[in-house]
């Protein structure tokens, strides 16, 4: 238990007596220990995305009045906020965190809260944050919106309330929904709902002061109150939360006068099944009368699925979406894995892929299995130039969204706009795409190196591709049954056709790179980063002529490469991309018949991406690194 001493000096005036007997009894040697009080709330932060100053107001009026409850209390635009850098501090702060955003044109965010936004629902769906990331943090939401725009009204405060409960965040109070239709407003004014949730809000918090968990409901026997920390499902409106009198038990008696709203509801469902079978005779029919033709790979509601994920797809197959690390290099912060192995810029990296298709339904994939699946291409065919304009277009379009967001640097961000390298590896199997030569050869004429991973289900077609800058094949598993069990693939010979990519990949005389131990579907069963060094070294032992090159520790992963790129005992496993397009220009010149190998255009791996380095594969130009550091030289004086 944790104790502070409180030191009394005796004055010479002053008389025993007026010093409480239990006081007296504590005292020990001229000082009291006294039990330390428990904190239940630190502070109120309140964060508002405001476009015309109303949130803003009621953001400023919600502080002054949790500062009335002797508590610590910050106002934050969210535009001057990064929730990448923060947000995280917030699970073991002991704040309540209230936000006040407002939904904007077409139910967006305001541009003060735009970013802020992108950021919490990317990191809802991805699943390296997972369903415990603000585990701990406590909040309330309160939105402002506009019910005559039925189709979005408030959408920015429910997806804010659910973006953080698919966290992990503890909702602590039921969302608020400011209406600015007098009409239709809840309480006569959006003013007055404000006030309202507000009111509700303080008796909250005031109940967390005190450290309980659930405040009475006054319609328990005192003292048998039942305290439940279970919450409501984000989906809940405002009434549902409430638990008002519009869901009544079932075997509850009806009033006569609620039989009209019965009967509407009936009614409703009625018209809604309708429509639907309407839709699926429409379906049938469109079906039947594109039997003859190829359908698009990308149906209505896979393109619905995948928009929600942040993906930007291109016509009927194809799809680009920004990379965390991409980000990450925007704002002079560290690269992924491919710029600690081969000198790859995140931020000029284009993450894309010519196949939303896979010829596996692996069990560890993000995708969630929303992408389709099969084992030959039996889809309409976009040609590769224009998915490769699309991509390069639709790039560049989530590039300009970093423009004034908090921390990106201005330089980096004119890079970012120039695509310099293309990872084929985002979504599918960009190997069964039939044009994947001509997408490289584009790639290579726009001077944009290739990174392309598969899934060694297509040995034929691995033969088949021409140069390419790396190539990757994914092992996932050492045996029949376990490829099986865990890469679940369509083919009914897939363990020949893994040997037989591998073969390929050999023939390709491409360096072996010994990663991946993550395949699960919660990270109770990935490896520490020393438990993966500790695999790797043995398998190290296992292959001839290879070494441990590199490690990137945020990836958990690690570098083997073959002694060969082991020049002067220097290692050379970065790439010297400018050089690579001249001899793919030398390539083409030549008609095909030109030949080079890696050695050719390897560039020496700097002292920070080595195995063993200080810096754990950290680039030391990272933000994030540098301010690491000078904290440790500050504790250290």
């Amino acid at each position: 238990m944790d104790f502070v001493q409180l030191f009394i000096f005796k004055d010479k005036n002053s008389r025993e007596k007026s010093v409480p007997k239990a006081t007296q009894d504590l005292m020990t040697n001229g000082y009291i220990s006294l039990q330390k009080k428990e904190v239940f709330v630190s502070g109120v932060k309140i964060f508002y995305g405001s476009q015309t100053g109303t949130a803003k107001g009621f953001a400023a009026s919600l502080a002054e009045a949790a500062a009335s409850l002797d508590l610590p209390v910050a106002v934050i635009n969210l535009k001057e906020y990064d929730p990448d850098d923060h947000l995280l501090e917030e699970v073991t702060s002991k704040n309540i965190c209230a936000f006040v955003v407002a939904t904007y044109t077409d139910g967006r965010p305001t541009e003060s809260a735009e970013w802020f936004c992108q950021w919490l629902e990317e990191a809802s769906s991805d699943f390296r944050f997972g369903k415990t990331y603000l585990k701990g943090m406590r909040y309330a939401v309160f939105g402002l919106g506009n019910s005559a725009y039925a189709s979005h009204f408030n959408k920015v405060g429910k997806n804010v309330d659910k973006w953080l409960w698919m966290l992990g965040a503890h909702r602590v109070v039921t969302r608020g929904e400011g209406d600015c239709d007098v009409a239709k407003s809840k309480h006569g004014s959006i003013e007055a709902d404000f006030r309202a949730w507000k009111t509700k809000f303080l008796a909250r918090l005031q109940t967390l002061q005190k450290g309980e968990k659930k405040p009475c409901d006054g319609n328990c026997k005192r003292g048998q109150c039942e305290s439940s920390t279970e919450e409501e499902p984000f989906e809940s409106t405002s009434e549902e939360e409430s638990g008002t009198e519009d869901h009544q038990n079932p075997n509850s008696v009806v009033d006569v006068e609620d039989l009209g709203k019965i009967m509407n509801c009936v009614k409703k469902e009625k018209r809604e099944k309708e429509q639907q079978e309407e839709k699926r005779s429409l379906v049938r029919n469109t079906v039947k009368n594109e039997a003859s033709e190829r359908r698009a790979m990308i149906t209505p509601a896979l393109r619905e699925a995948l928009t929600k994920q942040g993906y930007q797809l291109i016509g009927s197959h194809s799809g680009v979406k920004l990379c965390r690390w991409t980000k990450s290099m925007l704002r002079g912060r560290g690269g992924c894995y491919k710029h600690t192995f081969y000198g790859i810029e995140s931020h000029r990296c284009m993450e894309t892929t010519p196949s939303l298709a896979c010829a596996n339904k692996c069990v560890f994939c993000w995708r969630h299995h929303t992408n389709p699946v099969g084992t030959e291409w039996r889809w309409k065919m976009d040609q590769p130039e224009m998915i490769l304009k699309e991509a390069i277009e639709n790039h560049q379009s989530m590039i300009k969204q970093f423009k004034g967001v908090p921390g990106v640097k201005e330089e980096r961000f004119e890079e970012g706009m120039v695509v310099k390298h293309c990872a084929l590896s985002l979504v599918g199997e960009p190997i069964m795409y039939p044009e994947i030569n001509r997408f490289l050869k584009l790639l290579h004429e726009c001077k944009i190196s290739s990174f392309l991973v598969t899934n060694a289900q297509f040995p034929v077609e691995i033969r088949n591709l021409k140069p390419v800058t790396q190539l990757y094949v994914s092992v996932d598993a050492s045996t029949k049954d376990s490829l099986k069990k865990i890469d679940r693939p369509l083919f009914k010979d897939f363990w020949q056709r893994f040997l037989d990519s591998l073969k390929a990949l050999a023939a390709k005389g491409v360096t072996y790179c010994g990663e991946s131990s993550a395949s699960s579907l919660t990270m109770a069963n990935v490896p520490w980063h020393e438990e993966v060094i500790h695999f790797v070294r043995d398998l190290v032992d296992l292959i001839p002529d290879y070494e441990i090159a590199c490690e990137h520790e945020h990836s958990n992963c690690l570098l083997i490469a073959h002694k060969r790129f082991k020049i002067d005992s220097e290692w050379w496993t970065w790439i010297d991309y400018n050089r690579f397009q001249e001899l793919m220009q030398e390539y083409e010149d030549s008609g095909g018949s030109a030949t080079f190998s890696a050695k050719d255009y390897m560039a020496k791996t700097p002292h920070w991406a080595l195995f063993g380095a200080s810096e754990r594969g950290f680039d030391p130009k990272d933000t994030r690194y540098q301010r690491k550091n000078k904290s440790k030289d500050i504790s250290g004086c």
